[in-house]
């Protein structure tokens, strides 16, 4: 049966774009350990959810199983709400979250030790798939269906609102660079958590939006990717970010065959790519994106190629930055990235971001470039190059922190010599355990001054 519930909320003239496309019952979705489950299963799973929700504007989706996030996320569209998506699923960002949406509640499948307020356990799925053809729900094209919030890596996370007209739209971009390289039909496993945005788009939307089936796991191990990838059927394309993909080339695992593997979060190292698609004989597909944009090109990292944008999108440089117009954008977004576009605005290339250029006694040069420069010092496993709050005359110094068992910051600091400029090596620069990244590899920058000591 297919309802949409608290339709009061809705406007009866907004024309609907349905739940999942390619619905029909012997396709399937997603995969659950080696069990595939059918359109018609998971729409009843849907149901069964969306039946037990409150009334309300939003819910936080915590579900850890990428599966059971699925079910919630259509169940609580279905309920014309938002997936309120935070940065984090830390308490405090859960609670900030909810506290900008009074009468929210959060949603998820695990009993949490301390749960936020309002937190509703999801049934144990077990509702029958109904017999024969089930069609689609339809969704209004302009509900907001979620609500994604940037990761803090520059300051405090905004909220961007997306309707279910704007996934569609920007689903379309991926699925065709994914097509091209793959055909019409392939399964996804991820490493990245669905709550982020690059989750959201290759995890959710494209089983969602197309003939897709993804794997419910988010493996973390090498062993354990390799183990997802088996469960299902193929052909295999493996969503990954640049940290899980080297310490996946670095443990040697082997890798059933796959179709392709999908990067983002990150900027991909041209070798990294390059050590990769050898070692697993299968093409990276590096795309570029944001929460505020969705992505919006993608390119071949292991070449170093330009972005290729996708069809419908237009770049626009501004002194500061570079202006987005998209076909999932109600109107055009600035972003902070600096590009220079090339074949008639069709490419481009990065430049950095302009919170990311630096000059110093007249001389210029980037926190990318200089991160870049840093992992290229041997015997770095990770590191990062970023620009403190100013001190009491305002001068903001230049830091670092590395991972980089065995060296000494003097032995780094002397390396570096070599290709950076006197006025731009970091000081201070610490050696750390680790870098404090996130779910999908970020740094919030609260964490990097954390460690710092600042």
């Amino acid at each position: 049966m297919a309802i949409v519930y608290d339709s009061y909320r809705h406007d009866p003239a907004s024309t609907g774009l349905p739940l999942l496309v390619a619905g029909h019952a012997a396709r399937t979705v997603a995969w659950r350990g080696a069990a595939a489950v059918g359109a018609a299963q998971f729409l009843a799973h849907v149901q069964q959810v969306a039946a037990g929700l409150p009334t309300a504007t939003a819910a936080v989706n915590l579900c850890d199983d990428r599966y059971a996030f699925l079910v919630a996320f259509c169940a609580i569209a279905l309920r014309g709400q938002a997936n309120l998506l935070p940065s984090s699923r830390q308490p405090q960002a859960v609670m900030e979250v909810m506290a900008a949406h009074p009468g929210s509640y959060a949603l998820g499948e695990l009993a949490l030790d301390a749960p936020p307020p309002g937190y509703r356990l999801m049934p144990v799925l077990d509702a029958p798939a109904a017999d024969g053809e089930t069609p689609a729900p339809l969704i209004p094209a302009e509900q907001v269906v979620a609500i994604g919030y940037t990761s803090g890596s520059t300051g405090v996370p905004k909220a961007y609102p997306k309707t279910w007209r704007s996934f569609h739209a920007s689903n379309a971009g991926n699925m065709r660079a994914l097509r091209a390289v793959v055909g019409p039909r392939f399964d996804v496993v991820a490493t990245v958590p669905p709550q982020h945005m690059y989750g959201m788009e290759a995890s959710v939307l494209l089983p969602l939006l197309g003939d897709v089936g993804v794997h419910a796991a988010r493996p973390f191990f090498p062993a354990d990717v390799a183990d997802a990838l088996a469960q299902t059927r193929g052909p295999r394309v493996l969503v990954i970010t640049p940290i899980h993909l080297r310490a996946l080339i670095e443990s040697g695992v082997a890798l059933p065959p796959i179709a392709a593997m999908m990067s983002a979060t990150a900027p991909m190292p041209a070798e990294l790519a390059a050590a990769a698609e050898q070692r697993f004989g299968a093409p990276l597909l590096e795309v570029f994106g944001s929460t505020e944009t969705c992505v919006i090109a993608s390119r071949r990292a292991a070449a170093d190629e330009p972005w290729t944008l996708y069809d419908g999108v237009r770049l626009h440089p501004q002194p500061d930055g570079t202006l987005v117009d998209a076909p999932q954008l109600d109107q055009p977004i600035a972003l902070a990235d600096i590009v220079a576009l090339q074949d008639e605005g069709r490419r481009f290339r990065l430049c950095g971001r302009h919170a990311d250029l630096l000059e110093i006694a007249g001389k210029r040069a980037s926190l990318g470039d200089l991160t870049r420069r840093l992992l290229a010092v041997p015997g770095v496993r990770d590191g990062v190059v970023f620009q403190l709050d100013g001190d009491a005359i305002g001068v903001k110094r230049i830091a670092a922190l590395a991972v980089a068992p065995g060296l000494d910051e003097h032995g780094i600091l002397e390396a570096l010599r070599g290709s950076v400029e006197p006025v731009f090596l970091p000081r201070p620069l610490r050696l750390v355990d680790a870098l404090p990244r996130n779910e999908t590899g970020k740094l919030p920058r609260s964490a990097l001054m954390e460690l710092i000591g600042r």
